[in-house]
Formats: structure tokens, C-alpha cells, sequence
């Protein structure tokens, strides 16, 4: 009995020894994982020295960036410095293979390892070397996307010619039958309040927000985009939208979704809230557009759109709200909706247009041109879409190719329109953990 005895105690010690040893190495482990974390913050603040756009927000320590400036000169020795910097972060996280005890820290070691190929990338195009459209694409967003010929997009245009009014040019009458949903500017406030109060009541409906979280709307102009949200942290966004060119009705809950909720504002909100604040990951007190978490996050936000309004919901909330507060007549919006429901088919026009400029196929008036002619768009929508490609070239697949790839993730595992619950709930994953587009696509 006492050997029996002595021997459970000796089990148990080994045990307890063995337990606490793991303790420290994952306890070693994660302090490593942190400090590279920490450097690759630093990382992605001096490399935005370099290119102002580089960093799209950032609510970390102050000092951490206090000295640094912006659109230096990129000479020989930046690019020694931050390649060299770069490397030293890509093999010291390679050697931290143990570090993946659990899915949320497997999917942080896959995002931080693409974050920091995203880097190297951008340094060597700060160094003057362009890569092709796709493999630009994969190099900093983690992913490639399908091509269309001419024949995609003008199927598209044959089929809104049938049903839209009068004869004659389609990119005219498409045009002319928009403008009849235009915005006046005057009420632009109170449609835009009207669609924002209503996607964020949806949004909690099934996700939890801290209670101190909102943002502001501003109106601009002179803008490459038609809307931004400029995370400022602690939960906190300020939205710019850009009335450059007419705002038509539809566009509210566009951007009230996108922008706000359940869009950019709120995931920016969720990886503060459960990543940079409860678990204190550096990394996430940063966000560095031209990476592969630009195609989640653009892609989360359009997805967000019919994940606030699914199926009939939109139409009737426009129809019946929107429309009033606008002072537009609802008599043509069922023919206006099935026009925007084709024109989804011109998706991936800006993908072409910026593939075929940047690989120095077109001049920029024959991108301009090829938009006008296979998007519908007008002259002005298409210069400013090409100035869009100037300023942040293949960041364009983020918005098709993104949503198209969350929209996969999310039905294939079970969130069908049919299955709200299970929709809302893979949604708020994606929102809430570091994902990377590969990951999505092999899981």
C-alpha cells in the first residue's frame, strides 16, 4: 500500500513538473510572439514614413511613433534598414513553430507571417520594383483575382438594354434613368442618419458592441474614393463620404453598412476589443492597408451590406423610408433595383481596367474608355475610378474578390440565408479573430 502510495506521488509530481514546464515554454513562447508583435507595429509606422497611405490607423503607445515623420525620401539605406528589419521578424517568427498551441493563436502566427510579407513587398515597390497586377495582388493581399473578357461584361449591358427605357446609347439612358434616384445634397444628412440608426439596430441585434463606440459622418470632396472610415481607436471611427460626384439613393445603406455597421467601424471596434485590449496583441493596435487584412476588411464590409438588409428588407426599408426623406418618387424604385441588381456584373470591371493600366497595356484614356464602355460608367466616374488605380493600384480586388471570398467562407459553413443565426455568428468570427484570405480558402 505504501509503494502504491509513494508511486501516485511520484506520478503526480512528474506530472505537476511537466505541466509547469509547458507553462513556461508557452509562457516564453507567447512573450517572443508579443515582441515580435511590438516590432512589426514599429515596422509598419516607419515604413508609412515613406507612403503616408501605408497607415490606415493606429491607436497604439504614442512613443512608439513619436519622432516619425512622413513621405520622406526612400533612398538605399531605408530600403537596407527596413528589408533587413523585415527578414530578421520573418525568421524569428518562423522559429516560433511551437508556438501554434491553439486555433486563435494558429490563426495569429498565419496572419502576422502574411502581415510581414505584405511588408516586404511594399519595401521593395518603395525601392521602384512593380510586380505584374497578380502577382502584386498575392504578394500583398494574400490573394489573386478571376479574369473577365469584354463578352462578361457586355452580356451584362445586353440585358440591361432590354429592360431599361427608351432606344438608343445604354450608357446614356442608364445614366439618365439614375439620376432620377440622386440624393439632393440638402438631404443627404438625414438619409444617410436614417440608414445608419437602422443597419446599427440590426447589427445589435446579434452583435454585442461596447457601449461607449460611435462615429461621426462628414461630408468632403476631392477625394479618389467615394467613402472612408479613419479609425481613431477606443471604438471610436470618423467616416468621410465624398460628394463629388451624385450620391444615388442606394448608396446610403451602402455606405452605412459598409463603413459603419456591421462594416468597417465595427470590425475595427471587435479587433480592439478582443485582440488589441483583452489580449494585449501589439499587433492589432495597427493596421496596414496594403495587406492582406485590407481583403478581409473590405470584403467583411460588403458582405455586411446584405448581412443588415437580407433578401425583400432593403428594398421595402428604402422604399418606405429612404425614399421620403429623400423627396424621391418610389414609383420606378422595383425597375431601379433590378438595374442595380444587374450592374453587380460589372464587379470586377475594376479589376480589368486596373490589371491592363498597371501592367502598362492601356494609357490611362484607354482604361478610361474601356469603363465607359464596359462598365457603363460615366466619363467623370471613370477618371475618377482610374485616379482611385493611381493612387492604390491592385487594392482594388479587395472589394469583389474580398467579398466574394467571406461570402464563400460563410455559406460553406453553414451560413445560408436560411440559417440567420449561424450567418451572424460566422460573421462575427471573422470580424473578431486574425484572419488572412488563404486561411479562409483552405478551411
Amino acid at each position: 500500500m505504501n509503494k502504491l502510495i509513494l508511486t501516485l506521488a511520484i506520478v503526480f509530481i512528474l506530472v505537476s513538473c511537466s505541466e509547469k514546464k509547458e507553462s513556461v515554454i508557452q509562457s516564453d513562447l507567447e512573450l517572443k510572439m508579443n515582441n515580435i508583435a511590438e516590432d512589426y507595429v514599429k515596422l509598419v509606422l516607419n515604413i508609412g514614413q515613406y507612403d503616408a497611405d501605408f497607415v490606415d490607423a493606429y491607436y497604439g503607445p504614442e512613443d512608439w511613433r513619436s519622432g516619425l515623420k512622413t513621405d520622406l525620401t526612400f533612398d538605399s539605406t531605408a530600403y537596407k534598414v527596413l528589408s533587413t528589419q523585415t527578414d530578421e521578424l520573418l525568421n524569428e517568427l518562423e522559429s516560433l513553430g511551437e508556438y501554434k498551441a491553439d486555433e486563435l493563436e494558429t490563426l495569429r502566427f498565419r496572419y502576422l507571417y502574411k502581415q510581414l510579407l505584405a511588408c516586404k513587398t511594399k519595401i521593395f515597390m518603395l525601392n521602384g520594383v512593380l510586380l505584374p497586377f497578380d502577382e502584386e495582388t498575392k504578394a500583398l493581399y494574400d490573394a489573386s483575382a478571376p479574369t473577365h473578357n469584354d463578352e462578361f461584361f457586355q452580356s451584362a449591358i445586353a440585358e440591361l438594354d432590354k429592360i431599361l427605357p427608351g432606344k438608343g446609347d445604354v450608357a446614356k439612358r442608364l445614366n439618365d434613368f439614375k439620376m432620377k434616384f440622386v440624393i439632393p445634397t440638402d438631404k443627404l444628412d438625414d438619409v444617410f442618419n436614417a440608414a445608419i440608426k437602422e443597419c446599427r439596430t440590426k447589427t445589435l441585434e446579434h452583435i454585442k458592441l461596447p457601449e461607449q463606440e460611435s462615429f461621426k459622418v462628414e461630408y468632403v470632396k476631392d477625394k479618389p474614393w467615394g467613402a472612408y472610415n479613419w479609425y481613431k481607436g477606443n471604438f471610436y471611427s470618423v467616416i468621410e463620404v465624398n460628394t463629388d460626384l451624385p450620391i444615388f439613393i442606394d448608396r446610403a445603406v451602402d455606405l452605412a453598412a459598409h463603413e459603419g455597421y456591421p462594416g468597417h467601424h465595427v470590425y475595427n471596434v471587435l479587433l480592439e476589443s478582443n485582440l488589441a485590449k483583452k489580449r494585449n496583441w501589439p499587433e492589432f493596435k495597427v493596421y496596414a492597408l496594403f495587406s492582406p487584412q485590407s481583403l478581409i476588411a473590405e470584403g467583411t464590409a460588403n458582405y455586411g451590406i446584405p448581412m443588415a438588409f437580407a433578401g425583400e428588407e432593403r428594398i421595402k426599408f428604402e422604399k418606405e423610408v429612404l425614399f421620403p426623406l429623400a423627396g424621391l418618387n418610389p414609383e420606378e424604385a422595383d425597375l431601379f433595383y433590378k438595374v442595380l441588381d444587374l450592374q453587380k456584373n460589372f464587379s470586377y470591371s475594376g479589376n480589368e481596367a486596373a490589371r491592363n493600366f498597371l501592367d502598362g497595356k492601356w494609357t490611362r484614356e484607354q482604361a478610361v474608355e474601356w469603363l465607359m464602355k464596359n462598365a457603363l460608367r460615366t466619363k467623370d466616374s471613370a477618371d475618377k475610378y482610374v485616379s482611385f488605380i493611381e493612387k492604390y493600384r491592385s487594392y482594388v480586388i479587395n472589394y469583389n474578390l474580398g467579398m466574394d471570398i467571406v461570402k464563400d467562407y460563410i455559406e460553406r459553413n453553414g451560413g445560408t440565408e436560411n440559417n440567420t443565426a449561424k450567418r451572424w455568428e460566422l460573421f462575427e468570427h471573422l470580424l473578431s479573430t486574425p484572419q488572412t484570405p488563404g486561411g479562409l480558402a483552405k478551411e
